[in-house]
């Protein structure tokens, strides 16, 4: 997939540090709005860093491709039935949707197509 995609370097150190033999990752967005720090994505999972954990702790949840039941672009509006640009995705995996907010619709839809074409075998 080429060189990997990220907002910040501790991001990615954080995400690499976990990672499982033979993992790759593809890219890490920093996320903004209340609870989500970033979202990682590799070969094998998304990494959701969620800052607003019970107590005051911070969790690092790792969702398998295969867990993700839909990817969607969230928005407020349409204009005449076509969707705007949205830097808002939601995955949903179980009865859970995960929300995230990023730093521009760029790097909303790359993180988007990436998780499409994994659970659906592209």
């Amino acid at each position: 997939m080429g060189e990997v995609v990220y907002d910040k370097r501790d991001q990615l150190e954080k995400v690499e540090s976990v990672l499982l033999p033979g993992e790759t990752v593809h890219a890490v967005y920093d996320a903004v709005g209340a609870g989500t720090g970033f979202l990682g994505l590799t070969d094998l999972r998304i990494l959701f860093q969620d800052n607003s954990f019970v107590g005051r702790r911070i969790a690092l949840t790792s969702v398998p491709y295969g867990r993700i039941n839909s990817v969607s672009f969230v928005s407020d509006k349409s204009i005449f039935g076509k969707l705007v640009a949205t830097s808002i995705i939601s995955v949903a995996v179980g009865g859970e949707n995960h929300e995230v907010e990023f730093r521009g619709h760029e790097k909303a839809r790359h993180a988007h197509d990436i998780i499409l074409g994994r659970i659906v075998g592209a």
